[in-house]
């Protein structure tokens, strides 16, 4: 069954700098203090969150540098056209100035000065001397502007050249990452190769997938605490644990209005379900798995703030986004997240790239949505029912 990708626009929610600041100080303590207690419980699969890390890291430096590098390029696009009309321009000017200067040479003998001591006709000498002073205004002017069109062209020139230089050293940047990548998926095979038979039997331990769920619960928690902690003004709800998977009469916010109508993450095939089992003994999964090829791009299903984006045992590089009302998605098993803990998302930017990261047997993403910390199907909400 081939599932699609994320496709929704909406602003993100608006705050002050000062706020965000605030909250993205607080997130991040968060996931340090998150990621100094996991180390002290580790387990077989943590062997590979060092390289799975760094791998997330170099990619997302490798995204950020493409895009650079495009907005980059488009500059020195628009400064060349810019250049272009500069020269037509100058060139039109030029021409003009050689033909005022053509004709003062022609007519030299009308200078004002010989006008007035010739004898002649007042009324024709004060005609002359007024067209006189017409030319050499309009000269004067197209001196001017020419001056101008030199100094503007001289600009562009200067500006084309810094956007060329840094364009070389994005260039350099970049095969600096990829070297960096090449290297760190190297170190992760190797370590792959050596627990794989382990992480694979752990992830079928029910006591394994209970610490893993439990761990995921504990941090949505706290998320939702600093979040309420960031707002200070919004009144509180009841706690996550009173409340239910949200319904058709639940509050009429911007993502619930979304309901029957988002796309998922990534174009792939579905390969488990909500409460599809996930181990031999009946532990039921509380999100999606959706195989797609590595590297495809995972778009966020709506807008929203990113709240957390870092290895997690179980679920590998993983990222959530906060939409606001209760509302949260996860995309678990990345090889890469292209943003960071406070950045603001629209749907359907690209957010990670798929991978099989936390020792996962299988490239793909891993997909929840919950709702005041409880997990409800994803496929409920999307445009696929």
């Amino acid at each position: 069954m081939a599932v699609g990708v994320a496709g929704l626009e909406a602003a993100p929610r608006t705050a002050s700098k000062q706020e965000l600041d605030a909250l993205r100080a607080r997130l991040e303590a968060l996931e340090q203090e998150i990621a100094g207690s996991e180390e002290s419980r580790a387990e077989v699969s943590d062997q590979l969150r060092d390289s799975e890390r760094a791998i997330s890291q170099a990619n997302r430096k490798l995204h950020e540098l493409a895009a650079r590098r495009s907005e980059v390029k488009r500059k020195l696009v628009e400064l060349a056209a810019q250049a272009s009309r500069a020269e037509a321009g100058i060139a039109q000017q030029q021409e003009a100035l050689a033909r005022a200067l053509r004709h003062q040479y022609l007519h030299d003998g009308a200078a004002p000065l010989h006008l007035l001591l010739a004898e002649e006709d007042p009324n024709r000498i004060a005609r002359d001397l007024h067209y006189l002073t017409y030319i050499a205004r309009a000269r004067a002017r197209a001196i001017g502007e020419l001056r101008d069109s030199l100094a503007a062209l001289e600009k562009i020139t200067g500006e084309t050249r810094i956007r060329a230089d840094e364009l070389a050293l994005i260039e350099r940047n970049q095969s600096e990452e990829r070297r960096t990548l090449v290297r760190e998926r190297a170190n992760r095979q190797q370590v792959l190769a050596s627990v794989s038979e382990q992480i694979g039997r752990q992830r079928k331990e029910f006591a394994t997938l209970k610490r893993d769920e439990e761990r995921l619960t504990r941090l949505l928690e706290r998320l939702a605490r600093e979040i309420e902690r960031a707002q200070p003004a919004r009144p509180k709800g009841p706690a996550l644990a009173n409340r239910s998977v949200p319904q058709s009469g639940d509050p009429d916010g911007e993502f619930a209005r979304m309901k029957g109508r988002l796309k998922l993450p990534v174009v792939g095939e579905l390969g488990s379900r909500f409460g599809g089992p996930r181990s031999d003994r009946g532990f039921s999964s509380k999100g999606v798995f959706i195989r797609a090829k590595a590297g495809q791009e995972v778009r966020a299903v709506a807008a929203g703030r990113v709240v957390f984006a870092d290895w997690l045992r179980g679920f590998g590089n993983l990222m959530i986004v906060d939409h606001g009302d209760g509302y949260m998605s996860l995309y678990g098993n990345n090889e890469a997240l292209y943003r960071r803990v406070g950045d603001e998302v629209r749907g359907g930017d690209a957010v990670a790239a798929v991978g099989a990261s936390g020792g996962n047997e299988e490239t793909g993403l891993y997909f929840e949505l919950r709702y005041q910390g409880k997990p409800f199907d994803p496929l409920s909400w999307s445009v696929l029912n």
